[in-house]
């Protein structure tokens, strides 16, 4: 029996974004195409089977040792965006403000899809969600250099909207437009 499920309906990826340093800024640069390798995506700041531990997993590790990278890609989707703006009276938000390297639409509840989803695209390429990328206060910095009065806003009005951080299962391709089909685990409560 297959653990995994496959769902019934389909998501487009509207936007791909990479940058290859993390000095200079938050924010992502449009790309046409994106190249997965196990590494995560060819040419992103955070590319790399390990990373440096951080504020993050503090409860864990103290910063700086060398940890896996479950946060190769940043995943937003594009109704979440536009909830995120209309809650906070702004006209858009972009993509890149918050880092993202895939902008999906047709993917209801987006955020919500749970740890160790499968996002495959036609290529063969598979992601597997890591967990929900909670908004910090970076992006609030970013979103406030647009608009300064929101800047106090952000990170309350875009918690559960601000996408998943996923790792690389299956190196492959990814274009604009690529259909990508998802396969969701089984849902329980863990009970303690």
């Amino acid at each position: 029996m297959a653990l995994l499920t496959k769902l019934k309906f389909t998501g487009k990826v509207e936007s791909l974004l990479l940058r290859q340093l993390r000095e200079g800024g938050f924010e992502k640069a449009l790309a046409g195409e994106m190249m997965l390798t196990m590494d995560g995506p060819v040419g992103d700041c955070h590319t790399g089977v390990t990373r440096k531990s951080d504020s993050r997993t503090l409860m864990l590790y103290p910063r700086g040792l060398d940890i896996r990278n479950v946060r190769q890609l940043t995943l937003l989707c594009s109704d979440e965006l536009k909830a995120i703006a209309d809650e906070l009276g702004i006209p858009a938000v972009d993509p890149s403000w918050l880092g993202a390297n895939i902008v999906f639409s047709g993917i209801a509840n987006f955020t919500f899809l749970p740890p160790s989803t499968r996002l495959q695209f036609p290529s063969g390429a598979t992601v597997v969600v890591d967990m929900e990328n909670y908004p910090c206060l970076q992006i609030a910095q970013v979103i406030g250099r647009q608009y300064p009065d929101v800047q106090h806003k952000v990170v309350k009005k875009a918690m559960h909207k601000r996408g998943l951080t996923a790792w690389v299962e299956r190196a492959g391709a990814i274009y604009n437009g690529d259909e990508v089909t998802i396969f969701i685990p089984p849902q329980r409560i863990y009970s303690h």
